[in-house]
C-alpha cells in the first residue's frame, strides 16, 4: 500500500474510533505546514467543568445558615488567607478535601462568588458559561477562541473531553478520549502506534515527505476545483500534523491513571508539553444532585479538586506549570433548600475559580447573601454595591478572560462581540 493509501486508512480509523483530528479548516499552504512544526510555547489554557451543577455552598461559598446545608454550621466555616470555605474533611469520600485544597493552592487562587447565570437549565447554562453568550448558538467557547487566536495551526489546538464545545468554525475540535488513542495518533507512521514498528525506514519516509512537499508546492501554483484542492490539502495536512505529533510520544506516561480527570489531564499536558495544543476542555459529570445532594457532592467535589491538584502537580513535573491558565466552573449552582428527596434542584447563581499565568491569587470577589442570591458589584472597583452595583454575568468573565489572554482585540474575537459597555467591564480583575 502506498503512503496516500495508508494516510486515508488512518483518517478512516480515526472516524471509526470516534476520534476527531485537527485538520485545518482553512486553505492549507506549505508555509502553514512549516509553522505547525514549530512547538507552541504557551500559555496553555485549561477549563475544568463540573457538569450538572455543583453545590458551591459546600466549597467556596459557604453558608451554614437558614438550613442551606446540613453538614456544618456557620461557626464551622473555615478560612485560609482571603478565602472562606466549607469544612468537608470529615465527610469527603476519597479525593481531596477543601481543607487541603485551599491550604495548598489558596495563595494562587482567585474566586468569584455570586455569578448570575440568568438561567437554570443545563444546556443554555453550559453554553453561557463556555462562551459568554446566552442568546446565540454560533459563538465559540473561550477554549476554542483562544486556541484559534494563539495557535490555530497546532495539530491538536483545541482538545475537548465533553461539555459544551462549540468552535464557531474557527478551529478544529479534537477529541482524544484515551491515552492509548493519543499514542496511536502521535505515531501514525507506525503500526498500531508502536514506534518500534514503522511503516517505512527513516530514509524512505524522508523521501516520501520530500515528494509530498514538492507535489504540494507545485499543485499550489495550479488552478483546481475547490473539492480537489481540499482533498489534497487534507492529505498534506495529515502528513505534516503527523510529523509534529511525534513530539507527544515522549510525554505520554507509561501507566494510565485510574481517575477520570487524571486521564484527561495526562492527555492535555502531554499535548501542551509537545507544543501541539493551546487549550483543553476537561469535564466530569453527575453533579446534578436532585436526590441525596450531600452524599453526591461529598464524593464529587473532592474528586474534582483532586483532578485540579493532579494537573498542577504533573505540570510542575513537566516544568510548564508557570504557563498554565486554569478556569474552574459549572453551568449552575444548587438551590438553598432541600427537596423531598434530600436533594437540591437547579439554581441560577454560582461561583468560579481561576489560577495560573497572569492571575494574582489569594483574592475573592463577589458574594451571595444569606439567602444565596447574588449581591450586586461595582465592576470598576470590584467592591460590593447592593444598591448601586450590577449583577455580574458570564459575559463579564469572558471579556476579562479575553483580556488576560491578550486576544480581546484580535479579529477573531471581534467577530464574536460580548456587547459590554466600558462601564460594565471588570477592572483590575486579574490583579
Amino acid at each position: 500500500m502506498n503512503d496516500s493509501g495508508m494516510r486515508r486508512d488512518f483518517l478512516k480509523w480515526l472516524g471509526l474510533a470516534g476520534l476527531q483530528f485537527a485538520l485545518p479548516w482553512r486553505p492549507y499552504s506549505v508555509h502553514a505546514a512549516e509553522k505547525e512544526n514549530v512547538p507552541y510555547p504557551g500559555p496553555y489554557y485549561i477549563v475544568f467543568n463540573a457538569s450538572g451543577g455543583w453545590d458551591t455552598t459546600y466549597l467556596m461559598d459557604p453558608k451554614g445558615i437558614n438550613e442551606i446545608n446540613r453538614l456544618y454550621k456557620e461557626g464551622d466555616i473555615l478560612t485560609h488567607g482571603a478565602h472562606t470555605f466549607a469544612p468537608n474533611k470529615q465527610h469527603a469520600v476519597g479525593g481531596l478535601c477543601n481543607e487541603d485544597f485551599f491550604a495548598e493552592f489558596g495563595r494562587e487562587l482567585l474566586t468569584f462568588n455570586g455569578l448570575d447565570y440568568s438561567v437554570n437549565n443545563h444546556s443554555p447554562g453550559a453554553r453561557y458559561m463556555a462562551t459568554g453568550k446566552l442568546d446565540s448558538l454560533a459563538y465559540p467557547t473561550f477554549a476554542a477562541l483562544v486556541a484559534a487566536c494563539r495557535g490555530g495551526e497546532c495539530p491538536l489546538a483545541f482538545l475537548t473531553f465533553g461539555n459544551y464545545s462549540a468552535t464557531g468554525n474557527l478551529v478544529a475540535m479534537s477529541r482524544v478520549p484515551y491515552l492509548p488513542s493519543l499514542q496511536k495518533i502521535a505515531n501514525a507512521d507506525a503500526v498500531d502506534g508502536n514506534e518500534r514498528s514503522p511503516y517505512h525506514d527513516d530514509f524512505a519516509l524522508a523521501r516520501i515527505e520530500a515528494a509530498l512537499y514538492e507535489a504540494h508546492l507545485a499543485a499550489e501554483q495550479q488552478p483546481r476545483l475547490p473539492r480537489a484542492e481540499r482533498s489534497a490539502n487534507m492529505l498534506y495536512a495529515a502528513q505534516s500534523n503527523s510529523k509534529a505529533l511525534q513530539r507527544v510520544t515522549q510525554y505520554i506516561p507509561k501507566s494510565v491513571p485510574k481517575e477520570r480527570l487524571a486521564q484527561q489531564v495526562e492527555i492535555a499536558l502531554a499535548s501542551f508539553k509537545a507544543g501541539v495544543c493551546v487549550s483543553a476542555n476537561l469535564d466530569i459529570g453527575q453533579f446534578d444532585s436532585h436526590a441525596n445532594n450531600d452524599p453526591d457532592q461529598m464524593k464529587l467535589i473532592p474528586e474534582f479538586l483532586a483532578g485540579i491538584a493532579y494537573l498542577l502537580h504533573r505540570a510542575e513535573d513537566l516544568k510548564i506549570r508557570e504557563q498554565l491558565v486554569v478556569i474552574v466552573q459549572s453551568e449552575m449552582g444548587r438551590t438553598p433548600t432541600y427537596n423531598a428527596g434530600n436533594g437540591k434542584d437547579h439554581w441560577s447563581i454560582g461561583s468560579a475559580m481561576f489560577l495560573g499565568h497572569g492571575i494574582r491569587g489569594n483574592r475573592v470577589f463577589g458574594a451571595t447573601d444569606e439567602k444565596q442570591f447574588a449581591v450586586p458589584l461595582d465592576p470598576q472597583s470590584l467592591q460590593l454595591r447592593p444598591d448601586a452595583g450590577i449583577r455580574i454575568r458570564p459575559e463579564q468573565i469572558h471579556e476579562s478572560l479575553r483580556e488576560l489572554a491578550g486576544i480581546a482585540d484580535h479579529p477573531l474575537s471581534k467577530k464574536f462581540p460580548l456587547g459590554l459597555t466600558d462601564n460594565d467591564k471588570l477592572r483590575g480583575f486579574w490583579g
